[in-house]
């Protein structure tokens, strides 16, 4: 009992198995589903706006050859500091810290000098002259500048002042945020100085990328500001952070605490994680961005640069070590990650995974996984690959979608991965399972021949050998008009796909009328009824495959116009010729001893194709011979003509297949089929006028129901105008002589 459920209960605990590691979250499946949302980013990034009033002064290569290796005497950031603040920057925050003091103060570089008379007087004077940390202190005091930290795992000597307040809405936000034990701070003038204070810690994930930025920080049990949360604070002239967490009012937790939901930073409220980080909505590298440090401290320096923005100060040098890595660029300045942070927050374009995200994927896993598992016995395993990959392809445009216009992240991959393995171990056990029960197919498929040839041959091993039998057959040509001009439109890849698209359905009609396919040429089939299986009604059975492939070629046009339609280019409806003729030919296997098929050769197959030749020239879909219709006279048909095919030196009755039984006995085919024999009769009999008016009579009979007649109705109303102007003479028999195959 198990082992006949064994395509169900293993996949199954694939399925249980790729969903428990979902639900764990081990490393490698939070590293794969952060690449899924990097390549999103890469396809749509955010668009830079520049007149988003956020700049970086960049410590760049140029500043530091033109103003001095770094770092800087202090009383040069103070000029710094003090131009912007002339420029009016509505804010200035440093993304570097100043912890130790300033060994360029002129007290400083003189205490490391020797003890001499000339440089103790030197000192008595430098005791008078500015500190340098004091002078950037005065500077910072005078305007609006936000200091940066940073958080460290080593023993905390001194904690960062705190310039700011935090309210909290729902469940304790400590426990969640990103804890650190100690700091490195600014010296304390300087941090006094300043209107705020944040730290500038970037929290990279395992593979060195910055996706993520904490707003809040704990240090103990106080919250500290991120940087960019500080200097979007400081801007608004606000006091107090407002931190929104689980089981907060209109914060549905379901009774977990899942820590952080918003923080609102004066105006702006920004959507975290539960460890209060924003995601980083990207717009990569801008050059418009960065402003030379030294080109601010020039006379001719432009203040709208600056005027009313948010001005980080920051480096871009590669000496200084400031890089980092983002998922739009390998190497981007620290710096320029604060600026991107504050930029969406003020332009509100957030990334968002939503608390409901890891459900929904969870939830799609295993309802694909179960789908598959319940569908692959039923449906098989192409239906179910197309099923599977449309909902996977589904899956990924509603993420791309979620992305592009509602800034959602979700992941369709990792669930989608996992169906696939589901799916290859539910095939996998199907396919051993019936393997030998199809060893004689895959046999039967590789000799390409009919089933029921392959029936006899293996009831017959003795009988795959040369030679071969006569007996009454009925052949079947069909051919692709204008074929050349429709290979024209595609290339080799789509031509081949057409081909097998009309060539599977129409073989399968003639193997289920009971025929036997003798071979492909290009896009002519060639198939033969009554061998290698008696089939009394052979010519019937003939008869009413062609008109099957005729209906399914029309149905087949209306898929062709729709695929043409969306591919926007022309469609001509694809026609077919059809000939069929019934003859004694000679069957069986035929070739040479080394490689042999089994076919028919006779002349009446030689005929069979010749009629398929001429159903271009009579403008109808299948022309059959006097022998097959004498077979088949439940069938409505019309004579088309009497002719001699090229290579026959006798000439032959040939009609118009036109359709069944109950065609034939339809009121309108009779009426239709006296005035068209009384038609022929006067041809023959050179009554050109009476025929000249009978040919109008058919048309009109024929233009109801029988459209494809209108062809042979011109071209006999060509012959009849022809031979009233030239007469054939009295010995004219009506033969039609064909010119062509």
């Amino acid at each position: 009992m198990i082992r006949r459920r064994l395509h169900i209960l293993i996949p199954l605990a694939v399925l249980v198995g790729f969903a428990a590691i979902r639900t764990g979250e081990p490393p490698v499946v939070e590293q794969a589903r952060l690449l899924v949302f990097d390549t999103f980013m890469r396809l749509g990034p955010r668009a830079y706006d520049p007149s988003v009033p956020v700049r970086i002064v960049d410590l760049d290569d140029e500043s530091l050859e033109r103003l001095g290796q770094w770092p800087w005497p202090r009383n040069l950031v103070a000029r710094l500091v003090d131009r912007l603040n002339e420029l009016g920057a509505a804010v200035i925050a440093f993304d570097m810290v100043f912890a130790e003091p300033d060994r360029t103060s002129p007290g400083r570089m003189l205490a490391m000098w020797p003890s001499t008379p000339e440089l103790d007087a030197l000192r008595a004077r430098a005791d008078t002259l500015p500190d340098h940390d004091r002078i950037l202190a005065e500077a910072i005091a005078r305007a609006n500048v936000v200091t940066g930290f940073v958080l460290t795992q080593g023993a905390l000597t001194r904690a960062p002042a705190v310039k700011s307040s935090f309210a909290i809405a729902g469940d304790d936000p400590t426990p969640f945020v990103s804890h650190y034990p100690g700091a490195v701070v600014n010296l304390p003038e300087i941090e006094a100085a300043a209107t705020g204070n944040g730290s500038f810690n970037n929290v990279a994930d395992l593979d060195g990328v910055i996706r993520r930025v904490p707003l809040v920080f704990r240090l103990g049990d106080t919250l500290y500001p991120s940087l960019a949360a500080e200097a979007l604070r400081v801007a608004q002239g606000a006091r107090t952070y407002i931190v929104k967490s689980s089981g907060a009012s209109g914060e549905t937790g379901f009774g977990e605490h899942t820590g952080l939901n918003h923080i609102k930073i004066g105006r702006y409220v920004a959507p975290t994680d539960g460890q209060g980080a924003v995601w980083i909505n990207y717009t990569g590298h801008k050059a418009e961005r960065f402003i030379s440090a030294w080109r601010v401290l020039q006379p001719d320096f432009d203040p709208g640069l600056v005027a009313q923005r948010i001005v980080l100060i920051g480096t871009s040098a590669a000496g200084l070590m400031d890089l980092r890595a983002t998922p739009l660029n390998p190497v981007v300045p620290g710096v320029e990650v604060h600026a991107e942070i504050i930029e969406q927050i003020l332009t509100e374009s957030y990334l968002y995974r939503p608390d409901w995200a890891a459900g929904a994927e969870i939830i799609y896993l295993l309802s694909l996984g179960l789908g598959l598992i319940f569908l692959l016995p039923r449906l098989g395993a192409l239906w179910c690959a197309v099923l599977g990959g449309a909902t996977v392809a589904a899956a990924v445009g509603a993420s791309w979608y979620a992305y592009a216009g509602l800034q959602w992240l979700l992941d369709p991959i990792y669930p989608s991965v996992a169906t696939v393995f589901v799916y290859l171990t539910g095939t996998l056990i199907i396919y051993l399972r019936t393997e030998t029960e199809r060893r004689q197919v895959r046999r039967a498929f590789s000799r390409y021949l009919s089933p029921a040839v392959v029936e006899q041959l293996a009831a017959h091993p003795e009988k795959l050998t040369l030679g071969g039998e006569m007996k009454p057959m009925t052949m079947l040509f069909c051919d692709i008009r204008d074929f050349t001009t429709i290979s024209e439109k595609f290339d080799a890849e789509k031509l081949t796909r057409f081909i097998n698209r009309f060539l599977t359905p129409m073989t399968d009609i003639i193997l289920e009328g009971k025929g036997t396919i003798d071979k492909y040429m290009g896009d002519c089939i060639m198939a033969f009824w009554n061998a290698p299986l008696d089939d009394p009604e052979h010519a019937k059975n003939a008869c009413r495959s062609a008109l099957a492939m005729r209906d399914k070629l029309g149905r087949l046009n209306e898929t062709w116009r729709a695929d043409a339609k969306s591919e926007g280019r022309y469609f001509a409806p694809v026609r077919v010729g059809i000939g069929l003729n019934t003859g004694v030919c000679a069957v069986g296997n035929l070739g040479s001893d080394q490689r042999f098929d089994y076919s028919v050769v006779g002349d009446d197959v030689n005929l069979a194709s010749r009629l398929e030749g001429q159903s271009k020239t009579y403008g109808v879909d299948i022309v059959i011979g006097e022998n097959t219709r004498a077979e088949a006279e439940d069938f409505a048909t019309l004579e088309l003509d009497l002719i001699t095919v090229k290579g026959k030196t006798q000439p032959t009755r040939v009609y118009a297949l036109l359709g069944d039984e109950t065609l034939k006995n339809d009121p309108d085919f009779q009426a239709l089929n006296g005035r068209h024999q009384a038609m022929i009769e006067a041809y023959r009999g050179q009554a050109w006028r009476r025929a000249r008016e009978l040919v109008d009579e058919c048309r009109a009979l024929s233009d109801s129901r029988l459209v494809t007649l209108h062809d042979l109705y011109d071209l006999y109303e060509e012959r009849i105008e022809d031979y009233a102007e030239n007469p054939p003479g009295a010995d004219w028999d009506g033969v039609y002589v064909a010119s062509r195959k």
